[in-house]
């Protein structure tokens, strides 16, 4: 089989190599990947947006089955081109796409359909906004209704600053037009849970939660990223809770997506936060999160691509998806200066023996040598019987990874030890 992966970053990675698990697949192409994927797949300069051109080299290639990973593709409709064009999709069309491409239609899915998440107003005028913001409960949070490479959410701790972020939104267009509508809402409070999960568009079947590390610096000091490490399983998604989630949460999401002529096909991502009143959603994701793929899916022991090609076909409840009982844990090499200004170009040497256990994000190869090309550099992930080794184990491969101008956060895992203990 040849399959076709669309995107180029360390999520990309970490399906490319669980994919490769399956003897079936002949080769993988990545577009357009990056130059640390080499060894595991065939590059393709093809834009992850590029959908035309990943049509026609799907078509003139005999791709058998193809993964849209990234938000933006999947929101443009990616899948729905290339299944016209015959190609078997993982990953939502366009029309589902929209629960994440639009921040306004999941919270009034939401509200309409009884889904626990925070209590939010939406804004097309700016003065009605800042109006708004002279009496709303601080803090509050703004939200840009659009993708926005994951940075359209401000957490604003004073009403000067939630004035600051709408009109960044709004009036300055920082995010362009995903800023042309805002959600402001309610500030929730609790421990965040990441719970990624298959579906068909009738069957959903959550995979191992996991804990992001969203701050640049140890102690949740600094900017907000892309993420800087995670771990699997999140300590605080009990079974009590995750049972919760499922009743009133995951099967209301995916039936409210059905109702609505959305049927949702391939992984939704819940972006959770456990509330003294329970788990609420704080966001949605229409695909894999990144690092919490880098996590998840080491502890996969079922075939990928089976799972997978269940969700296209509406065959998932006849699948086994099976995780290990044990942990993983992720730690992000970073470009220093991230998730800001940083300089680019650096050799980067990862030791033989853990190539296995890196996922490269933001690298490029220049005359055969693999270098810097972006702020989250690769995701070192181990795994183990349990968290504390799991950590130990991905620290001590972080060891045997080398780049100059490389930062990490050194606490990755440390709320959840202290859960554990």
């Amino acid at each position: 089989m040849k399959i076709m992966v669309v995107g180029g970053g360390g999520r990309e990675h970490a399906i490319i190599k669980k994919l490769k698990e399956n003897k079936a697949i002949t080769e993988i192409f990545a577009l357009p990947g990056n130059g640390g994927m080499k060894d595991d797949a065939t590059l393709v300069n093809i834009g992850a947006k590029d959908i035309e051109s990943q049509v026609e080299f799907a078509k003139a290639n005999k791709i058998d089955y193809a993964v849209v990973a990234p938000d933006d593709p999947l929101v443009l409709g990616a899948v729905d081109a290339l299944t016209t064009a015959g190609i078997p999709c993982f990953g939502p069309n366009k029309a589902a796409a929209i629960i994440e491409g639009s921040k306004v239609f999941s919270k009034n899915l939401m509200k309409k359909y009884g889904i626990p998440t925070a209590e939010y107003e939406v804004f097309n005028d700016l003065h009605k906004a800042l109006e708004y913001l002279e009496t709303a409960p601080i803090p509050t949070v703004i939200k840009a209704d659009g993708l926005a490479l994951g940075k359209g959410v401000i957490i604003a701790e004073t009403r000067e600053d939630a004035k600051s972020a709408v009109r960044s939104m709004m009036e300055d267009k920082v995010f362009g037009d995903s800023g042309s509508n805002v959600v402001i809402e309610e500030f929730l409070e609790g421990p965040e849970v990441s719970v990624l999960s298959f579906t068909d568009g009738n069957t959903v079947v959550p995979m191992v939660s996991s804990m992001d590390h969203k701050r640049a610096l140890d102690g949740d000091k600094g900017l907000n990223t892309g993420g800087m490490g995670t771990v699997a399983p999140n300590p605080y998604y009990t079974k009590e809770i995750a049972q919760e989630c499922m009743d009133k949460i995951f099967i209301p999401t995916i039936n409210a997506m059905k109702n609505e002529n959305r049927s949702f096909k391939g992984c939704l991502y819940f972006g959770l936060m456990i509330t003294k009143n329970g788990p609420k959603v704080i966001e949605y994701n229409c695909r894999f999160g990144d690092p919490e793929t880098q996590v998840v899916l080491p502890l996969l022991e079922s075939d990928l691509l089976t799972i997978m090609k269940a969700t296209t076909d509406g065959t998932l409840k006849d699948v086994q998806v099976k995780f290990s009982n044990g942990a993983a844990a992720c730690v992000v090499m970073a470009s220093n200066g991230y998730p800001q200004k940083y300089q680019s170009g650096y050799k980067i040497k990862i030791a033989d023996e853990i190539q296995d256990k890196v996922y490269v994000a933001g690298a490029k190869l220049e005359d055969g040598i693999l270098k810097t090309a972006g702020g989250r550099v690769l995701g070192v992930t181990a795994t183990a019987d349990n968290l504390k080794d799991a950590l130990k184990n991905a620290y001590e491969n972080v060891n045997k990874v080398t780049f100059d101008n490389a930062f990490y956060r050194k606490d990755i895992g440390k709320k959840a030890m202290e859960v554990l203990k």
